[in-house]
């Protein structure tokens, strides 16, 4: 016996079938660099736990639901692969392990209260109504990039407030898409290609450091702020990350740490909201009768298409479904549980030392655990229907101790967003042009996605 995150369980089992199709040194590599998630996909069936061969790893994937509620819930440290993002995330919550994780996860947990969200959603349906009024009627749209673009102006705005914060969010907003451009090829090669004087490896570093200066200047401002008046509120997020403290030790953060918070969440914020965004106009495009229960119910409910507000919630039921369907069919096609010590999981056993992958894409595209899962259902997260599933049926927001702080925040935002567009246009799909899937770091984004917008 022994313990893994405070849970006993046994040591012996049998071993994990391997994925077939490996070749010699390379293993699964060429399939999975190539395409990662349609890879993983294809190992439901060999097992609910299956080894995967890649250079340098020690590999296993989980596609039972309830297994992977098990694996998320006992397991909360992820390794070597996310570290491998600690030169651009620091040491923010999404990259710490083991105490030091919990410790900064309870000191920012308040800059995502229900409070706090209400402040947010003010400028999300700011941002929403002045994205939806910058269009015209007959209009090829880059849905994609419309989506990503507001998605940033967001969550920047949410970030920081006033002219300062206006300044630093055009400033973030310059500089963070070629840096997550960057990012997601360093995450997934050889650790040591970091270390060459390549002209990529130059880039990434000067971007890196001219966020950390760009940062640098607002926190310090709000520090000073703060100084002079501690009852001082920003209303926004980096003031309460600014003010948070360890309820044990009394100790704030740092500089350093206010600064990794802030491009977690911005990364996080832009790239994940960005793509869900953009799905859901698109599956509003493929399905007429979903779009139409849509259009009622925001006719109903926001009186003259104006924006859609913070107390709007509660009476947008189908805009919610919409978007948790969205979150279904288009989640992240990667997380990532460290295995410390040998760890039996479904009675398979697992090394100390592995690394466990969950492909959430292929676990929510599963006709095992969803009926017809390429079928674009709302009506799936009817409150009887959702009674049925496994907790681990539906992750895009992961669960346990990792599972995403900024939930809340997303699903405020798209839902909001979503409803204040959809008051106002229909983007209709341009014929012809297809819509290919294409992985970006851990997600599953839209490769290009022109839209044409109607006025209602």
């Amino acid at each position: 016996m022994t313990s893994t995150a405070g849970t006993t369980v046994a040591t012996t089992g049998r071993p994990a079938p391997t994925a077939p199709g490996a070749l010699p040194l390379l293993g699964h590599w060429p399939r999975f660099g190539r395409r990662p998630y349609r890879f993983l996909s294809t190992l439901a069936a060999q097992g609910p736990v299956v080894r995967v061969r890649i250079p340098g790893y020690d590999t296993y994937v989980v596609t039972e639901p309830d297994l992977v509620r098990e694996a998320f819930v006992t397991l909360s440290d992820q390794g070597m692969m996310i570290e491998r993002a600690q030169d651009l995330l620091g040491e923010g919550v999404t990259v710490l392990q083991g105490q030091r994780h919990r410790r900064e996860r309870r000191m920012i947990a308040p800059a995502f209260a229900k409070t706090r969200i209400a402040d947010y959603a003010a400028v999300m349906t700011r941002l929403g109504a002045e994205r939806a009024a910058s269009w015209r009627d007959g209009e090829v749209l880059a849905v994609n990039e419309q989506m990503h673009d507001l998605a940033l102006r967001t969550v920047a705005g949410s970030l920081f407030s006033g002219e300062l914060g206006a300044e630093t969010a055009e400033q973030i907003h310059r500089l963070l898409p070629p840096v997550m451009t960057l990012l997601s090829r360093r995450v997934t090669r050889p650790a040591w290609i970091d270390r060459l004087p390549l002209p990529s490896n130059r880039r990434f570093d000067a971007l890196v450091a001219e966020m950390k200066a760009v940062t640098a200047t607002i926190i310090s401002a709000y520090r000073a702020e703060l100084d002079a008046d501690p009852d001082l509120d920003h209303g926004d997020l980096l003031g309460t990350l600014l003010k948070a403290r360890d309820d044990d030790s009394g100790a704030m953060l740092t500089d350093s740490q206010v600064h990794d918070e802030l491009i977690n969440f911005l990364v996080g914020g832009t790239e994940a909201i960005g793509a869900t965004l953009a799905w859901v106009f698109h599956e509003l495009g493929q399905n007429p009768e979903v779009e139409a229960a849509l259009h009622t119910e925001v006719d109903a409910v926001l009186d003259n298409a104006r924006p859609a507000e913070f107390a709007d919630l509660a009476q947008l039921e189908v805009t919610k479904r919409i978007v948790l369907e969205t979150l279904r069919k288009y989640s992240p096609w990667l997380t990532v549980r460290h295995v410390p010590e040998p760890y039996v999981l479904g009675g398979t056993e697992i090394p100390g030392g592995s690394m466990l992958f969950v492909c959430p894409v292929a676990v929510h595209r599963d006709p095992a655990v969803h009926a017809d899962p390429m079928r674009f259902d709302p009506n799936r997260w009817l409150p009887d229907r959702m009674a049925t599933l496994s907790k681990g049926a539906h992750i895009p927001f992961g669960m346990g101790a990792r599972q995403c702080p900024g939930n809340i925040f997303a699903l405020t935002e798209v839902v909001l967003q979503t409803a204040t567009i959809a008051a106002q246009w229909r983007l209709r799909p341009v014929p012809g042009v297809p819509v290919r899937e294409i992985v970006i770091g851990a997600l599953v984004h839209p490769q290009r996605l022109p839209m044409r917008a109607e006025a209602r």
